[in-house]
């Protein structure tokens, strides 16, 4: 897979992504009163593909790119793919025949984007990634990415969990599960890549992951899949949900086989939507990593550069923290998702 550290230092060109046709729901009409994109009277017009809407992380970032479009005044061509690979590809070719001036579209999962994009190319179109990576071929087939570190989260998760254990007075082997987020989606990859790689480097001889599955990023997928690890694996000692949302539905299930979250079970999960902080003002969750989805102003700047012909980073990353139980009170009033 594309590492994402490289992003870090390349500067960058144009790329893109293309060809014709449309299947997911798409928004054509958003558009702003800010400065007009393009530059002589001419609106900048952005084509926009989200994964879905199944998480409030997710919700929060459609929200962001919407009023940020908004905001600077570009025309918005908004896709909703509902977790779909085809009817992202379709709505990125139907954003080429629209002759969009920039394209930037969250993928869905990591691989088979080559032909698309190459086809965005051919038509003039940059492409701008946002919060997950792709594996390409060619790495002048999109211009930046506009997201987090997915592998440091996972470190983050590991080393938060240090603290947790320690909290908690833990002592002795620490038996784990791990809710994954969707099959072959980059933060699911790459969560799963930077906790291991703490736990195999510091924890070797006492942390074990005993189970592990998908729960799509869902409360649902959450719910369902943790009441089958509490029925192999009982004696689990704590939870790693790669976002709330699983967090959220495991609790669910961990509560309906009669253990209390947060104590029987620590859990650790990645996001920081307010229903996580939430749920840790009441004990139930011990730590969230945040990973912060409001990237709509980072997203138009750089798209701006883009479309201008200026240089941007190869990798433009967000800024987000780590909490502990004891922070999620105070924090609460002020989380903006």
């Amino acid at each position: 897979m594309l590492n994402r550290r490289k992003f870090l230092t390349a500067a960058v060109g144009v790329a893109s992504a293309g060809a014709l046709a449309a299947c997911a729901k798409e928004d054509k009409g958003s558009t702003g009163t800010g400065s007009n994109g393009g530059g002589g009277g001419k609106k900048l017009t952005l084509g926009f593909s989200q994964v879905g809407s199944e998480s409030g992380w997710r919700t929060a970032n459609t929200e962001s790119v919407k009023s940020a479009a908004q905001e600077a005044g570009f025309t918005l061509k908004f896709s909703d793919a509902q977790q779909k690979q085809e009817n992202q590809i379709s709505a990125i070719r139907s954003f080429i025949a629209q002759k969009v001036d920039v394209i930037a579209f969250s993928p869905v999962v990591v691989t088979g984007w080559d032909a698309v994009l190459k086809e965005a190319k051919a038509k003039n179109i940059p492409v701008v990634l946002t919060d997950r990576s792709v594996e390409t071929s060619d790495e002048s087939l999109f211009v930046t990415l506009v997201g987090s570190d997915f592998t440091d989260e996972g470190r983050r998760a590991a080393k938060i969990l240090e603290k947790v254990l320690e909290k908690a007075g833990h002592k002795g082997p620490v038996k784990i599960a791990q809710l994954e987020g969707t099959t072959g989606a980059a933060p699911a990859i790459e969560r799963a890549k930077g906790f291991k790689e703490v736990m195999d480097a510091e924890h070797k001889d006492d942390w074990k992951i005993v189970v592990s599955q998908t729960g799509d990023f869902t409360r649902a997928g959450g719910k369902q899949v943790m009441s089958a690890f509490l029925q192999s694996n009982p004696d689990i000692d704590v939870l790693f949900a790669h976002n709330d949302d699983m967090g959220i539905g495991a609790i669910q299930a961990i509560e309906a086989a009669g253990k209390k979250p947060g104590k029987d079970i620590l859990i650790v999960t990645v996001d920081g939507v307010k229903d996580g902080f939430v749920a840790m003002s009441e004990g139930k969750i011990n730590a969230i990593v945040e990973c912060n989805p409001l990237l709509g102003p980072q997203l138009m700047e750089v798209v701006q550069k883009v479309k201008n012909g200026e240089k941007v980073e190869r990798w433009v990353k967000t800024e987000e923290s780590d909490f502990l139980q004891e922070q999620a009170k105070d924090a609460l009033p002020t989380r903006k998702y």
